[in-house]
């Protein structure tokens, strides 16, 4: 996932849904898909029909979450024959790989881990509907066409059941102005899982985002000691995944 850099061409779709509103690029993922920020304080989310861009079930996930805690709001969700779309309500607050943060990953990596513990704490594991254990998703994997080495069939048993975020990399926390966690986006594989799924995911991405030395802040400012069991079977089965 990347920050458009050049001049992105707008879908017509895009431009319908943005009824006349200026359009600005702002986040661009590995399987076509883009996201617009509108000047009329939106989010469209648009991307090609795929497997891992299931719009749909992302606004069921968001709808559930904002009973609990500060996610944005669903204002459309739809698709055509080729590509499918989800528009937002914006959010105060900047992702934690916006520029400002990481010319600061101290203060951004330690804010994630906060936001990421806040979340856990937040969601409800008795009222979500949704999974995303390693058998779920070792069979979405399968469903795509991926062979799971046999030797992540196997986890290493659940140490804290929560509800996952289920894409807990550094971009989806957004921070105040102050480096303090306010929000999460992206919650399209929110579920059920040990909270090991989600701090390995997102301690890894503070490599990508803010270059080596960071993981271990991020899981101490979400309160844990590193257990390198479970880091190293979760990122396996992120990449693997």
């Amino acid at each position: 996932m990347s920050i458009p850099l050049a001049p992105v061409p707008v879908p017509a779709a895009v431009r319908a849904l943005a009824r006349g509103a200026q359009l600005e690029p702002v986040w661009r993922n590995e399987l076509g898909g883009i996201t617009f920020r509108t000047g009329d304080r939106r989010y469209i989310k648009w991307g090609p029909r795929h497997p891992e861009l299931d719009v749909a079930a992302e606004a069921e996930r968001l709808a559930w979450a904002a009973r609990f805690t500060p996610v944005p709001r669903v204002l459309d969700v739809g698709g055509d024959s080729t590509h499918t779309w989800l528009v937002t309500a914006a959010i105060d607050g900047r992702s934690a790989v916006d520029p400002r943060w990481i010319a600061d990953p101290a203060t951004a990596a330690r804010a994630v881990g906060r936001g990421l513990r806040a979340l856990h704490d937040a969601l409800p594991v008795d009222e979500c509907p949704f999974d995303w254990g390693v058998q779920q998703r070792i069979q979405d994997a399968t469903a795509r066409g991926i062979l799971v080495p046999d030797a992540l069939r196997t986890p290493p048993p659940v140490d804290v059941l929560v509800v996952c975020h289920g894409d807990a990399c550094c971009p989806n926390t957004l921070l105040d102005d102050a480096g303090e966690p306010i929000a999460h986006v992206d919650l399209g594989g929110l579920g059920l899982a040990d909270r090991w799924a989600d701090i390995a995911a997102a301690s890894m991405s503070t490599e990508w985002n803010y270059g080596p030395g960071w993981e271990d802040a991020l899981i101490e400012a979400y309160g844990v000691a590193p257990d390198r069991e479970r880091l190293a079977y979760y990122r396996d089965l992120w990449n693997a995944t």
